[in-house]
């Protein structure tokens, strides 16, 4: 095993992996920018490295900043952790030629894993199933208006290279794919320095569905169980389910022999995951690649009871995989939710600020993985994930039930979060029936029925309608039916005027 391993990332995921590195007794250095300074990675590291100013682009992005930190500190591997430069081959590369273990797939894996396009054509290669389009990466909107007249609308708009469901565009006509184009372009140039798209066709009613992979590097590749990653908005997901739930047994096999197959082809080596979109039928079709740890692996490590860092960094010591795949026994389901920083009935508008007063939920089955502490300033500079809470039953039903627990005692005063929004999302009918597509929360009017209940709690309980607010809690009524049972309130103080009121 490893002597030290320098972190190169922040939040929770560095607190997650420094806390295996303690059990495994491997040392650990944390890199920080001016704004992390106090964050809780950094102080349960045992060694930690100033990378630069709280700007991404100065400090975690900056390769050259974080292997020179590693070559500083003298360690033997460095984690990338996700997000950030986790997938970028050039640290992979740059890691190598500085003698210091990458704790993930090699530097070619990644070139290719990276470039959407090679990798939709290794998966065809492969047998694995795609999606119709997408065969050349298009970098002007004359290209892309092209292509998507080939395929036929609806079409989707996807960034040629990086991940994490940013520079997505769905378009339905031509005015619609110029438009997308110019803005994905945009998000792609300021969060990846290049510009690269691809059309292809539009996949409606889908499931997104992910198989968790784990591979030596020499042949020895094992599946893990598949995820459903379907609750999504703007492509960015909100909660993880595993196993998905209806899968019959045939698909589910089908599935995992893909992101197997596939893997294979890649060479691949440590653990990543294959996403697939999944039609009506069950038809499965090969999206992408994630060469890194997902932010989603707590929910498979409950079902497998395997620690996948722990895996990440005996593959990485080439002490390889010591067990088959026969070996691995899933059990139960879990549940995540993604505890983001952010205001639901604001468009999800980013929220940051001193966290006040904190408290996380408990019992049996419940996992909390964050950085957060009370007195923690949430910086504005990086992503909004405040914490996943994790929780695990003997089936799904029990899981959900589960979650809406622990989401209920689960206290974060100081920013907005998601968690009222979960909540909502865990007591819906359809949710509970597990109804489930990528389009749930636009097919249910998930937001803003869950903002015109927000609007309604706060109006009765301004005007001292205890009773009416109870009953609004407990029913969950729709804003149409609360308007013709409760009388027009009385016009409240002109100080307690605000966009509520107004939209009354």
């Amino acid at each position: 095993m490893f002597r030290d391993v320098l972190i190169a990332n922040r939040g929770e995921i560095a607190v997650r992996i420094i806390r295996t590195c303690k059990l495994l007794g491997v040392k650990t250095v944390a890199v920080y920018s001016d704004v992390d300074a106090d964050a809780l990675h950094v102080r349960l590291a045992d060694r930690a490295v100033r990378i630069g100013p709280a700007d991404p682009g100065d400090s975690y992005l900056n390769i050259d900043r974080v292997v020179q930190a590693a070559v500083d500190a003298g360690v033997d591997a460095l984690h990338p952790g996700y997000g950030f430069v986790s997938e970028n081959w050039n640290l992979a590369e740059k890691c190598r030629q500085a003698g210091i273990k990458f704790v993930g797939p090699k530097a070619r894996t990644l070139v290719i894993a990276g470039n959407k396009v090679d990798c939709k054509r290794l998966a065809k290669r492969a047998g694995v199933p795609v999606i119709e389009g997408g065969e050349t990466v298009v970098y002007t909107p004359e290209a892309a208006l092209e292509a998507a007249r080939e395929l036929g609308y609806p079409v989707l708009l996807k960034a040629a290279f990086g991940g994490g469901g940013r520079g997505i565009r769905e378009a339905n006509d031509d005015r619609q794919l110029l438009q997308g184009f110019n803005l994905a372009s945009t998000e792609m140039k300021r969060s990846l320095g290049k510009v690269g798209l691809f059309v292809e066709k539009l996949v409606r009613p889908a499931r997104h569905i992910e198989v968790q992979i784990v591979s030596d590097g020499r042949g020895k590749v094992l599946q893990l169980g598949e995820r459903e990653c379907s609750i999504q908005r703007r492509h960015q997901k909100l909660l993880e389910i595993t196993p998905a739930p209806g899968l019959d047994g045939l698909a589910r096999t089908r599935v995992a022999d893909y992101a197997v197959n596939l893997a294979k082809a890649l060479e691949y080596e440590n653990v990543g995951t294959v996403e697939f979109l999944m039609d009506k039928d069950q038809n499965f079709y090969f999206i992408e690649v994630n060469s890194r740890l997902q932010v989603e692996h707590p929910i498979t490590e409950m079902r497998a009871r395997l620690d996948l860092v722990k895996e990440q960094l005996e593959i990485a010591t080439g002490e390889g995989i010591d067990y088959g795949q026969d070996d691995v026994k899933l059990q139960g389901a879990a549940i995540q939710c993604r505890i983001n920083a952010e205001d639901p009935a604001a468009g999800f508008a980013p929220s940051s600020g001193r966290i006040e007063r904190l408290f996380f939920p408990g019992g049996a089955g419940v996992r909390i993985d964050t950085a957060l502490y009370p007195g923690y300033e949430v910086p504005e500079y990086y992503d909004s994930l405040l914490a996943k809470l994790v929780v695990f039953g003997n089936d799904l039903e029990e899981a959900r039930k589960r979650m809406l627990l622990a989401l209920s005692e689960f206290v974060i005063d100081g920013p907005k979060t998601t968690i009222p929004l979960q909540k909502f999302i865990l007591n819906h009918e359809e949710f509970a029936n597990w109804n489930l597509d990528v389009q749930f929360l636009e097919k249910h009017r998930i937001v803003q029925s869950f903002a015109d209940k927000l609007a309604y709690e706060r109006v009765a309980l301004a005007h001292d309608g205890a009773a009416i607010a109870a009953a609004i809690i407990e029913s969950g009524a729709s804003l149409a039916i609360l308007r013709a049972k409760q009388e027009r309130p009385r016009q409240p103080p002109a100080r307690q005027k605000g966009r509520y009121y107004d939209a009354l």
